[in-house]
């Protein structure tokens, strides 16, 4: 049974930490140990944040949107710590609690009516000169794109060190099951159920008239390699991962990434579907 809760709250969305204060009363008064930290976007800048240090947690209950549920997955994926999110802002594919709902579904969790649902993570390392030179791990995607405007993107994707194909366009994007729901899909890429273990590749505005995802096992090595420009000038790109980690590429740069061995954890407290969930979220 859950006893000790962490609310963790989006300052930017909890104005006054209306919601958080709410879920805190809610909680006590059923004896349960509870205590709130407040949050935002810049927090997640610190590759290992403080909060990511309690252990004695049963549970992390995340008030925001999939941003701050992308951060404290990245942060509690080390403690193994499950998450439940709570969803204050706007589409929220990743939280499943909604204000509606929010006492119903905080009974359902302390009457331990819920299964935790695994996510696959993908980490990767940045190597510039032959030498590691960065490390990130991300819950839904890394991304390597172009840094210019007006300026295409010439690279070659290996998957476990053979060469699978060479792209020229805006970039390339490397999804998870639960990022398939993220800018894969605003690039055009496929939905996958989020329990699942594979990898989704999708290029980003590709000049040629091929430009399909791939779907790649969960076991295999992919490598962005940033090729030479034109007359042998130095191409830049950006590397993101969840769109927090950055690192600045140029020619002969590689991003090499893989499933990583962590996971996320989420609480799932109702029997829906994802296909229904998808369904609700798409109208």
């Amino acid at each position: 049974m859950m006893e000790r809760f962490l609310l963790l709250t989006n300052s930017d969305k909890d104005e006054g930490l209306f919601f958080a204060n709410h879920i805190k009363e809610f909680l006590e008064k059923r004896g349960k140990d509870v205590c709130i930290e407040q949050i935002s976007s810049l927090d997640y800048k610190n590759d290992d944040p403080v909060f990511s240090q309690k252990k004695d947690l049963d549970c992390v209950l995340v008030l925001g949107g999939d941003g701050t549920m992308l951060g404290a997955a990245r942060s509690f994926s080390k403690s193994e710590i499950p998450l439940l999110g709570v969803n204050l802002g706007t589409v929220g594919y990743l939280t499943s609690v909604n204000k509606d709902n929010l006492e119903a579904s905080l009974q359902k969790l302390i009457d331990d009516e819920y299964d935790i649902e695994e996510r696959m993570m993908i980490e990767g390392d940045f190597i510039s000169d032959g030498e590691i030179a960065g490390h990130a791990i991300a819950l839904n995607d890394i991304v390597v794109s172009k840094e210019k405007a007006f300026q295409s993107l010439n690279f070659d994707v290996y998957v476990n060190g053979q060469l699978l194909t060479s792209y020229v366009g805006d970039g390339i994007i490397i999804s998870t099951p639960t990022g398939s729901t993220g800018y894969n899909l605003s690039a055009g890429g496929p939905i996958v159920e989020p329990p699942a273990e594979l990898m989704v590749m999708t290029p980003i505005s590709p000049h040629t008239l091929n430009s399909r995802s791939i779907v790649l096992s969960s076991k295999d090595e992919v490598t962005i390699k940033i090729n030479e420009g034109k007359d042998g000038n130095i191409q830049t790109a950006v590397a993101m991962a969840d769109c927090v980690d950055r690192f600045d590429m140029k020619s002969l740069d590689c991003f090499s990434l893989r499933k990583s061995r962590k996971c996320a954890r989420f609480i799932k407290l109702n029997s829906e579907s994802f296909l229904k969930v998808l369904h609700d979220k798409l109208q």
